[in-house]
């Protein structure tokens, strides 16, 4: 079989190691031919991935509506409580990397869900406040816990993992039942997180059956 040079196209008889007309070594040139074809390929694909999630990631954006400069002030405060509290990865995470809507886009309209006070979109980064957001907290403090809860999210952990986390640093964030027992924001993360971690509600002894009162006890 001929070998025919990659670099000027020239066909060699089959014993040739050199090109007769470019002199390149025609096995390495076969070598790094293919060895460029693959990597361009797999920049192409690369590429073309890049692009698909780009546009993704704008029709999300494009689909819902910005937040008012009201409330964009209201996340703004909620967030600072956090970092005043010692969340500072959560605050960053929330204050730097989140994209906030508020109307739903075109993905989570598609999902049938509960009512929520908040909603991100992982791994885009897109957190949706619903009005509940502002209507319901007793006050700022209420509203950082939620936002706490969306920061795992951020991360990437799942509702079980938000909701435990939360819930056992409630007192660090200023948070508690003495405070906001009575609240029905209070009440409704108390209940959810009962039925998705249920297994930090098996301490008798404590009202309620909340194991992490001991924590707060000591």
């Amino acid at each position: 079989m001929s070998k025919k040079c990659p670099n000027c196209g020239l066909v060699n008889f089959p014993e040739a190691e050199e090109c007769g007309r470019c002199d390149s070594v025609l096995g390495k040139s076969r070598k790094n031919s293919l060895l460029t074809t693959v990597i361009r390929r797999a920049a192409v694909c690369l590429m073309v991935c890049l692009f698909v999630l780009a546009g993704f990631y704008l029709s999300l954006i494009g689909s819902a509506k910005s937040l008012t400069y009201e409330d964009k002030q209201v996340v703004n405060r909620s967030i600072l409580i956090l970092k005043d509290r010692g969340f500072a990865d959560e605050a960053f995470l929330l204050e730097n990397l989140a994209a906030y809507r508020s109307t739903d886009n075109w993905l989570n309209a598609s999902i049938e869900k509960e009512n929520a006070y908040a909603a991100t979109n992982f791994p885009f980064g897109i957190i949706t406040i619903y009005p509940d957001f502002l209507k319901y907290p007793a006050d700022d403090i209420e509203r950082a816990a939620i936002l706490l809860h969306e920061a795992k999210h951020l991360t990437g952990n799942d509702e079980k993992a938000a909701y435990e986390f939360v819930w056992r640093n409630r007192e660090r964030l200023g948070w508690n039942r003495s405070a906001y027992g009575g609240s029905l924001v209070w009440q409704n993360v108390r209940k959810q997180t009962k039925e998705t971690v249920p297994e930090l509600f098996n301490c008798l002894e404590f009202e309620l059956g909340d194991c992490t009162e001991a924590t707060f006890q000591k």
